[in-house]
């Protein structure tokens, strides 16, 4: 069992019109459980959001129906669309290092 937090599931999941009203920085990541790219990704997120932070941080579970993530015109897993008031301000796809994500935060 994974000691990282679950997906959202799409009952879970907020709407595309809840994304775009939050405010501040917020990190939406797409993926699933049992993906082995978005397992091999945890510890690079974690390592990531360590510090303390200002971004909120949602875990939607993606897949075929799924609004959220289609919305978004996910392709792979993970992706990591980050957002500052609820808009697109950065993408990650397949992130390699945590110093990648730390990178895109901070440019955000």
């Amino acid at each position: 069992m994974s000691h990282f937090k679950p997906y959202l599931s799409k009952n879970e999941s907020p709407s595309r019109t809840d994304v775009e009203a939050l405010r501040g920085l917020t990190l939406l990541e797409f993926g699933t459980d049992w993906c082995g790219h978005c397992r091999a990704a945890q510890p690079l997120i974690a390592q990531a959001l360590a510090t303390p932070t200002k971004w909120q941080h949602f875990k939607i579970e993606d897949g075929p129906g799924h609004a959220l993530g289609r919305s978004y015109r996910v392709k792979l897993w993970p992706t990591m669309v980050l957002l500052r008031d609820g808009q697109e301000v950065g993408r990650l796809v397949r992130p390699a290092a945590a110093q990648d994500i730390e990178s895109a935060m901070s440019k955000s």
